[in-house]
């Protein structure tokens, strides 16, 4: 039985009687009459927003199985909301990162913190661009919540230590190695290049102690390279030759106390990299909206909201 209320009689002496377009039917032994289960719309515009973006069915393909055509079918996909999710307050160990879809200055990105600890999303909002406001607009979002901010790990990027300043704060070491790169290359052709990125590479390998004496010791081995100048024609008359090699040895030196706080700081589990983000959150992300390309931003940004969503569950 499937103790379906017949609308007619009110008997529950019922039992279901096949599907009529996606929605199932029912017969009532008692007057004999056959009814449909009322409609729950927000379900099948899930369904159907599941079935088009994750399962990758085809608006063709739905129509036939829901007996609708294809406007009606995308009608409801565009009308699909994802519901909303409220993470549960709680002490966090946050990693802080940005991605951005589109052109440059054209498109739009999302800014997401994610709880290291329990790997569960907790806050995430849309940016036009990276900025500090938009960190600290999150940052009061999570605190007027009821979330305790333990640590934090970011990009680097300039002021962001100084907004967290009062909390645990580490450097990402993909991105302090992708500064180094931006400098010095891949393949660096002196010397004194190639042991300075040699020097980052144990980052994740060595203590604070120990990498600022490799360092010091870099800089004293190649100080006549790092402090080589060139005549010009400027107001002071010179310039460092090798500048870039300079840039990214201050990096290291000025990024520092930020580099080993997640070893300072073991027992609020701190990672040392954002890719928890990057690898485990934007590029899948990234990969479903490159499969649905062609959907403008208004829909793009429902997709990354469900998406999202889904992640804070």
């Amino acid at each position: 039985m499937a103790c379906k209320k017949c609308p007619i009689c009110g008997s529950k002496a019922t039992k279901k009687n096949g599907k009529r377009a996606g929605i199932q039917r029912y017969f009532c032994q008692s007057c004999r009459q056959s009814f449909s289960s009322r409609r729950r719309p927000s379900r099948l515009r899930k369904r159907l927003f599941t079935a088009y973006f994750y399962e990758h069915q085809t608006l063709k393909a739905l129509s036939r199985t829901y007996h609708k055509d294809r406007e009606w079918i995308q009608r409801q996909i565009h009308s699909y909301e994802p519901p909303k999710t409220s993470p549960h307050p709680r002490p966090v160990t946050l990693v802080i990162d940005a991605t951005f879809f589109g052109k440059r200055g054209e498109g739009f990105g999302v800014l997401v913190a994610k709880d290291i600890l329990s790997g569960q999303l907790v806050a995430y909002r849309f940016i036009q661009t990276e900025t500090l406001n938009e960190y600290a607009m999150l940052r009061q979002s999570l605190l007027d919540q009821g979330f305790i901010i333990q640590a934090v790990t970011v990009d680097g990027r300039r002021g962001l230590f100084g907004l967290f300043a009062d909390l645990p704060v580490q450097m990402c070491h993909f991105h302090q190695q992708a500064i180094l790169t931006r400098y010095l290359t891949r393949r660096p052709t002196y010397q004194a290049s190639r042991d300075l990125k040699r020097i980052a590479s144990y980052l994740g390998q060595t203590t604070p102690c120990r990498f600022r004496y490799m360092l010091e010791a870099w800089l004293q081995r190649h100080k006549d390279f790092y402090e080589e100048k060139t005549p010009d024609d400027s107001p002071r008359g010179w310039h460092y030759t090798h500048d870039r090699l300079r840039s990214a040895y201050r990096s290291l030196e000025r990024n520092l106390p930020y580099l080993f706080t997640y070893k300072t700081h073991p027992h609020l589990g701190i990672a040392n990299t954002t890719n928890t983000l990057d690898g485990g959150l934007f590029s899948p992300m990234k990969a479903l909206l490159k499969i649905h390309r062609g959907i403008g931003d208004s829909m793009k940004k429902k997709l990354i909201t469900d998406f999202l969503e889904k992640a804070m569950k």
